[in-house]
């Protein structure tokens, strides 16, 4: 038997072993009819997010923003995009979530605006060197008529991270960072004036009550001094690796230390990065104790079905944080990532798959993470091409798909689209037909269902006192399988083999799939005590 441990549990604040749920709010309830979720549509759900038994909401972007990448582009950090409804609907919805015992987090934009934001807008207006273009990075170009980008990084989106803009007289004249679409200019974190206004935000939001805030690419902000060309062989879409200059820059420390001095006067209020920095020492600096609360880890998500893979993933992720005492996170999928189903095989095996992989995240010390749509066992949906709207399919030359097929929207009631989730006569997404099945109407009704399964996880989770502990022992079993202990009494099994196996020593609490003569089926996962 080997052990894994974290930090002492002590006495924890509530994020450390809270349930969080992500909400895509254009695609998870409707309330107007016009096919695009809102806040509106989250605040009438309220009563399904207490019954499945979650601590916490993390809403994806709902601020002012033209929707060039969904809202990750924002034009007033200090308003609600219309689309989604106003201040007054998400004032409404913070005060019935506290009612009901749920918090309330929401994404934070901090590494660059919309280019339609007040600040760029000026900027363009702005002559090179003025204090206007000094809040975000403009560059002169190369070549004798500035006509080459400054350097040679790419967009994550695809096509080059720089574009040149018009001087006021119609000249070319210089260029702007965009480490995303050129409607995403990066913020110059080494203007004091942008910290100032990030702090500004973050008061604007925990004044009117939200309980914390989801990062997003909470390893970008700060840029290496002169930002030189990099070696790109390697650099592929949507990723980045530990030595891209673009991300990962030393300065974000102090940046984070800012964000946290701000939180520390609001009790109980958090903040989790998006971080992808794979080198755990590095990716630890984020959750020290003066910096973020918590840090998304994705190597779970990542990890192939197996075993050792599994266990690989889970052993990498509590490293992470074991060396400053940080919680560590779980997650299978989010709007970024594949739904697990899919990932899994897809079909049959990969819904079994994706349920046993739910008992195995929630079993383990930790935040857990889940996407709106995994509690039904939603697969990602292959949309046609005039359906995609996710600017890496425009991009990357129609090369590559982008995120649509994870962000369909969720199916409520009925037999045909869209199962409740408007009273339009379309979505913004199209919903298949096959997903009747899948609603919550239908799964409430179904003790076997994968919603059954989740609400009766989370609940167990909460309630049993077998669920402490913040270290897991690992005992030895059967090629192709895996058992972990939490020091406070659960056991929790995993047969990634095609044949049933014998279960470890005591009361079987809650399995994915039903017992075959006593042994755990294949694709399955047992918890015990």
């Amino acid at each position: 038997m080997s052990t894994t441990e974290i930090g002492p549990e002590a006495t924890s604040p509530w994020w450390t072993n809270a349930v969080f749920y992500q909400i895509y709010p254009r695609s998870f309830s409707d309330s107007n009819g016009d096919g695009v979720g809102d806040l509106g549509g989250v605040r009438d759900r309220l009563g399904y997010l207490e019954l499945l038994g979650v601590d916490a909401l993390w809403l994806s972007p709902v601020m002012r923003s033209p929707m060039a990448d969904h809202g990750y582009d924002v034009s007033d950090p200090r308003d609600i995009d219309p689309l989604f409804g106003d201040l007054s609907v998400m004032d409404g919805l913070i005060a019935e979530a506290h009612a009901r015992r749920i918090k309330v987090t929401m994404d934070l934009v901090p590494n660059h605006t919309s280019s339609q934001h007040p600040w760029f807008v000026t900027a363009l207006a702005a002559a090179p060197g003025s204090p206007e273009r000094a809040r975000y990075i403009f560059r002169d170009g190369l070549g004798v008529d500035g006509s080459e980008p400054p350097n040679n990084w790419p967009s994550i989106f695809g096509g080059p991270a720089w574009t040149r803009v018009s001087e006021a007289d119609g000249t070319p004249g210089q260029w702007y960072l965009h480490i995303f679409a050129r409607e995403q200019p990066d913020l110059n974190w080494d203007n004091p004036e942008v910290a100032e206004d990030l702090e500004r935000t973050l008061r604007f939001w925990l004044e009117r009550g939200v309980d914390g805030f989801r990062i997003d690419v909470a390893h970008g902000m700060a840029k290496p001094e002169g930002l030189p060309d990099h070696d790109w062989d390697t650099n592929e879409l949507m990723r980045n690796d530990d030595d891209d200059p673009r991300f990962n820059n030393p300065g974000v420390h102090e940046i984070h230390r800012g964000l946290r001095r701000v939180l520390n006067e609001y009790p109980a209020t958090m903040a989790v990065g998006e971080i992808w920095v794979r080198d755990n020492e590095r990716f630890g600096e984020y959750i020290r104790p003066d910096e973020l609360h918590l840090g998304f880890n994705f190597r779970l998500a990542e990890a192939e079905f197996g075993a050792d893979t599994v266990r690989a993933a889970i052993e990498n992720s509590m490293a992470a944080v074991a060396s400053v005492g940080g919680t560590p996170t779980w997650t299978l999928s989010n709007h970024d990532v594949e739904r697990e189903v899919t990932r899994y095989g897809g079909g049959g095996v990969g819904l079994e798959r994706a349920r046993a992989m739910a008992l195995v995240e929630f079993a383990l010390p930790g935040s857990v993470f889940i996407y709106n749509g995994a509690e039904l066992g939603l697969p990602n949906v292959d949309l046609p091409d005039e359906a995609l709207q996710d600017p890496v399919w425009e991009r990357s030359g129609h090369t590559e798909r982008g995120r649509d097929g994870c962000r369909v929207p969720i199916p409520w009631e009925g037999t045909e689209p869209p199962y409740g989730f408007t009273s339009g006569a379309s979505t913004w997404l199209p919903l298949p037909r096959d997903w009747g099945p899948l609603t919550v109407e239908a799964q409430l009704e179904d003790l076997d269902s994968t919603l059954t399964l989740y609400r009766t996880a989370i609940e167990l989770r909460t309630h049993r006192p077998e669920f402490t502990g913040s270290e897991i022992d690992w005992y030895g079993s059967p090629p192709g399988c895996l058992a972990f202990r939490r020091r406070g009494g659960l056991t929790c099994a995993l047969n990634a083999t095609d044949a049933p196996i014998p279960l470890p020593p005591g009361e079987v609490l809650l399995s994915s799939a039903p017992l075959v003569d006593g042994a755990l089926p294949p694709n399955a996962a047992a918890w015990l005590v």
